[in-house]
């Protein structure tokens, strides 16, 4: 499978693969939970927090995985877990693929081709729900990618509470197929853009699984 040193996530925690840019939300998390469920013991009160705590502490665990992938074959695959919200024509010919990321999918994208990142541009912007059609101008990062079938534009897009956008990556880099390229904190939305003469082998409401879902027809 396709690796990088550059975007393998480098956090642990008791046997987890944790996304990279996950410590300054999840080790506050877990640090509160540990000190509430060893004072539980000796308190009520401590034990009224250590139940919500353990419980958010557990949820960050699962937000933020990042397990291994065996990245599939295709041109175009998915740089998202999540589901398609839309497939749209687009005038200059090429065609978005719109997918929508909620708070239980792996927020870690993956590039969608191998190539180099010729731009990594983040665009500042609102926070409505990403399934809104208003979320197309919601804080995002703008990827471009020189690959085998020209420009391939991906578009991260924060949601209402993903506030913040991970980059692993910067411009110049050049990543292999399924190769992590960010992450997205809580839910939240991956557009990308087919490039004309690609059929695309999806279909709206269709689940995909970010370096394993094929986007393009054979």
């Amino acid at each position: 499978m396709p690796h990088s040193h550059s975007s393998a996530p480098r956090d642990r925690l008791a046997g987890v693969r944790l996304a990279r840019g996950a410590s300054p939300w999840l080790l506050p998390t877990v640090a509160t939970a540990a000190v509430s469920l060893t004072r539980a013991r000796r308190s009520g009160r401590w034990a009224a927090v250590a139940v919500p705590a353990t419980a958010l502490a557990a949820g960050m665990l699962w937000f933020f995985r990042d397990p291994e992938r065996e990245i599939a074959q295709g041109r175009v695959i998915s740089p998202a877990d999540g589901v398609v919200q839309s497939i749209m024509p687009w005038k200059d010919g090429r065609t978005r693929v719109a997918i929508f990321m909620s708070p239980l999918n792996v927020h870690v994208n993956r590039a969608p081709l191998a190539g180099t990142v010729t731009s990594v541009e983040h665009i500042p912007g609102g926070f409505v729900p990403a399934f809104n059609k208003e979320s197309e101008n919601n804080e995002r990062v703008v990827w471009h990618f020189d690959t085998e079938l020209g420009d391939i534009e991906m578009v991260q897009i924060a949601g209402a509470v993903a506030r913040r956008i991970v980059p692993y990556v910067p411009q110049g880099t050049k990543v292999e197929q399924g190769e992590r390229i960010g992450l997205i904190r809580f839910g939240s939305r991956v557009d990308i853009y087919l490039p004309e003469g690609i059929d695309v082998d999806v279909e709206v409401g269709q689940a995909t699984t970010a370096g394993v879902t094929r986007l393009d027809r054979a």
